[in-house]
This record gives structure tokens, sequence and C-alpha cells, in this order.
């Protein structure tokens, strides 16, 4: 039988793997926003879907560790969160204007909280509800 072994981390360490995880979340968002460009093509890919998953699950940890989190851990998140926000908006207000409309969920108003709104026409094959995001007027 394995025996259990509690390793004790310092807070030291666990504050060095959060920011470790903020920035690296930070790094995959801004490779979708087309600030990093991709290794193999050398050119910069945007995809917008995924940038604004990262930006809100950032967004998420940020709420659910309010009150938790250290002075350097709460000041990199922020800054991390509206340093991508506002790259996220350069990239949309960059995007044609033709193309803006066919991402789902683009709106230039990063700083506002998503809202989650059903779609009752649209069903999954399992039957679920679907559900959108939607970012306001």
């Amino acid at each position: 039988m394995a025996e259990y072994q509690n390793t004790t981390v310092s807070s030291g360490e666990m504050t060095q793997r959060f920011i470790e995880f903020v920035l690296m979340q930070a790094q995959n968002a801004a490779f979708t926003l087309g600030q990093i460009p991709h290794p193999q093509t050398g050119k910069a890919e945007v995809n917008l879907d995924m940038a604004q998953l990262l930006i809100d699950q950032l967004v998420m940890i940020q709420e659910k560790t309010k009150g938790n989190l250290n002075t350097d851990e709460s000041r990199i998140l922020a800054g991390t969160i509206s340093n991508l926000q506002m790259g996220f908006v350069e990239v949309v207000q960059k995007q044609p204007s033709g193309e803006i409309g066919a991402q789902p969920g683009v709106s230039q108003k990063a700083d506002q909280k998503p809202q989650v709104e059903s779609a009752p026409d649209q069903t999954e094959a399992d039957g679920k509800k679907k559900f959108v995001k939607s970012y306001g007027s």
C-alpha cells in the first residue's frame, strides 16, 4: 500500500507558482492575440475566441481568489488582465468592420463582464441547452 506523503510548500514557493501560472496563461493569450508569432510559420495568428476564453479564465481566477492573494500576486494578476484586455481591444479595432461581425462574442468593451444567456432555439444532440456569451451592446 502506498504511503501518503504530506509535502509542505512554503508560501514563497506557492506565490512563485501562482505568478508562473498567471504568466503562462498570459503568454497563451498573447499568442492567440497574434502578439507572439507562431513558432513554425513565424506569422502572427489571431484567434479571438480563444483569447477571450483565456482572459475570462484569468478574470475568474481573480474573482475566486479575491482576498486570498498577497499584494504581489494581486498586482501581477490585475496588471496582466488589464494588459490582455487592452490588447484584445486593439486587435478587435484593427479587424476590418466586416470581420468583427463574423467573430461571435467579440466586442470593444473588454472591461464588461460577460453575461451568459441561453439560446432556447438551439439544443445539442444530448438535449442540453447551448449557452452563448454576450458582452452587451
